[in-house]
Parts: structure tokens; C-alpha cells; sequence
């Protein structure tokens, strides 16, 4: 199974605009359920637009030349006490790029590649960046949790038909351990990776003696191959916000290549500790979500539970697997999203 493609740039709907106390000249809008604070009188509600996410890199155009002093990326902005994530453009901005394009839209079509949108990605250390071997391995699955503000349609059947486990997204590096065909491998975010001895994701793997207790609750249960993933945290990893000494990984997942399904939530949980090593915190268990996604993103903001800083946000995931061709089940049959807290962006966003 693939990962998903990241949609930076989409034509969509305007479902809403409202105003913004004590502001005359902008106001914001809808879309989908993220907020984008326009000038007022702009756009109308039921208005197609091209909608541009945050972390995306817009080329060097005139009409981007604006976003020149942000170095052409789409960030997270407070303005007027409104958050502001992603930005707005009137269809005509697809005109000048490709005359021969169709004018006929569709709602949520990708413009990505149309306009040539880039996704930001933050410099690699060198002790992660590591020797590849090769690419992310295809018997387990990337990292990769979509955000509630994607996912508005879906929200009141994740709300009505299932209860959830939130657990604190960590904000640390990748981490994928594996053993599959009796090779133990070591995964960073994109690639498969060397051992070699200066790199991090591998010393951390030796120290924490991954290896080995992998070994030991695959034999305890039965299993032929088995996948861990984690979060890598520590010195030189986004600036150690945790104030940890030397590296570690809280882990969040288990995998099972052979059936090529994740393991229930709570059997993840107790796997992990089974095996002596650290899971993420758990911050809720037996949860039903909010009625309205405006109150899940208030509650994405918190302390972490490892250090006192704002925790990155709150991973969801749904307390009972469902089935794997379920249109919903994104990821074999683990249902879940994350809900990134807005003012840990504004305090930690480059």
C-alpha cells in the first residue's frame, strides 16, 4: 500500500465566511475545515477557489512575490486573534500557467503540480540524514496521520460510530524498526538506511537494544516479522524541545507485515511495554470526540507530559480496528488523525 500524496494545492468550495471582531478590512473564510483570513469583499460563500495548505512552497512568480520575505512558504499566522492557516486564490491564478487547461473544476481537484507547489521540509541533521539503502521498505507503512481539518465530511460518522484513544504527538524524528525475511532493518521517514556507526537512528537502535526484544515477542507470539514505529527524540532533533539527554524513541505503532495490518491499539500498547520500551503518552482513553471540530482543536492544545513545553498536538486513533476495504481505513484497518496544536505552531514554526 502506498502513502498518501499530500494535496497542497486544491480547487475548493467556500463554505463560510465570517467576520472578525474589530477588523474593517479582512474577514475569514471556510475552507473545508481550515480558516483563511481574506479581504473583506473578496470571495463569496459557494465560491470556487484555489486553496493552497500551509508548508506549501509557491514558485517564484509575480503573483507569489508577496510571500518573498517567508521565503515563498505558506505559514500558520495570528491576525487579529484569528488563525490563519493556508491561503486563498481566485481560479484565474490557474490561467497563467497553463492557457490550454480545461475550465472546467472539480471540487477538491489537485493543482499541485499546475502551479508547481512544492512541500516544505525542514533540513535534515546529518547524523539523521544517514547512508540509504533504499527506499521506505513496501511491507509496513509510512508514518503519516492526515489532519482533522481535512477530514470535516467525515467527522460526525468519527464522532457518532466510534470511541477513540488520543495519545500526544511527539514532535521528534520518524522511526522505523523492522524485522522481516529474519533482517532486522532501520527506517528513517523516506528511506531505509546503512548501518553505519555516526548515524542516530541506528545508535539509538543498538542502545535501546531493539533488535533483540523484537526477537524475543516475536517468538513469545507466534510471529514471523513485525514493525515498530516511533518518534526519535533528542539532542539535535528539532531543537530538543524535551530537554532529553542523548536520544530515545517513544514508539506509537505496531505492524504485522505478514498480514499486513496493524495490531489493535491497546495490544500495541501493551506490545511496546511488553517489550521494555517506551510508548508515546496517552493522554485519554475510552474518548468520544467533540461535538464541533472547533472544540478538537482547542484540545489539541496542552503541556506535554515530557517536558514543560506546549505539546505538538494530540494523535486520534479509533479503539476498535476496522475492515481493511472499508473506504474509511486509509492505513489496513487503523483508523485515526491528528490535530496539530495551533499555538505550538506559532511558538515553534520557522
Amino acid at each position: 500500500m502506498s502513502d498518501i500524496t499530500r494535496k497542497l494545492a486544491t480547487i475548493e468550495r467556500i463554505s463560510a465566511i465570517n467576520p472578525i471582531p474589530d477588523a474593517d478590512a479582512i474577514e475569514r473564510a471556510t475552507i473545508r475545515g481550515w480558516n483563511v483570513v481574506v479581504k473583506k469583499g473578496e470571495y463569496e460563500v459557494g465560491e470556487f477557489v484555489v486553496y493552497c495548505e500551509i508548508d506549501s512552497i509557491m514558485p517564484e512568480r509575480p503573483e507569489f512575490e508577496f510571500l518573498r520575505p517567508r521565503g515563498f512558504r505558506i505559514k500558520t499566522i495570528k491576525l487579529r486573534g484569528t488563525y490563519s492557516q493556508g491561503i486563498i486564490f481566485p481560479l484565474t491564478i490557474l490561467g497563467n500557467v497553463d492557457s490550454s487547461y480545461p475550465r472546467h473544476y472539480e471540487e477538491n481537484e489537485d493543482v499541485t503540480d499546475i502551479l508547481g507547489v512544492k512541500k516544505y521540509e525542514p533540513q535534515i541533521p546529518a547524523c539523521l540524514a544517514g547512508l540509504a539503502k533504499g527506499a521506505f521498505p513496501s511491507h509496513s507503512i509510512k508514518t503519516d496521520e492526515e489532519r482533522i481539518q481535512n477530514l470535516v465530511d467525515l467527522y460526525e460518522e468519527y464522532r457518532t460510530k466510534y470511541t477513540w484513544i488520543a495519545t500526544e504527538k511527539v514532535d521528534g524524528s520518524s522511526t522505523t524498526y523492522s524485522v522481516v525475511n529474519d533482517e532486522f532493518g532501520v527506517s528513517s521517514r523516506n528511506l531505509e538506511l546503512k548501518e553505519t556507526e555516526d548515524n542516530t537512528f541506528w545508535k539509538v537502535a543498538r542502545a535501546l537494544d531493539v533488535e533483540t526484544k523484537m526477537r524475543k515477542y516475536m517468538a513469545d507470539h507466534g510471529l514471523s516479522a513485525l514493525t515498530l514505529q516511533g518518534e526519535l527524540l533528542g539532542e539535535g532533533v528539532q531543537k530538543n524541545k524535551y530537554h532529553l539527554k542523548g536520544h530515545t524513541v517513544r514508539f506509537f505503532r505496531v505492524f504485522d507485515p505478514t498480514a499486513y495490518s496493524f495490531l489493535p491499539y491497546r495490544e500495541s500498547i501493551e506490545a511496546v511495554k511488553e517489550m521494555g520500551l517506551e510508548f508515546v503518552p496517552v493522554v485519554e482513553m475510552d474518548m468520544s470526540l467533540p461535538e464541533k471540530i472547533e472544540d478538537i482543536l482547542l484540545y489539541a492544545d496542552g503541556k506535554s507530559a515530557l517536558y514543560e513545553t506546549a505539546r505538538e498536538g494530540i494523535v486520534f486513533i479509533a479503539d476498535q480496528l476496522i475492515d481493511k476495504s472499508a473506504d474509511l481505513s486509509r492505513f489496513q484497518g487503523r483508523l485515526s488523525f491528528k490535530v496539530i496544536s495551533n499555538k505550538f505552531i506559532l511558538k515553534h514554526e520557522e
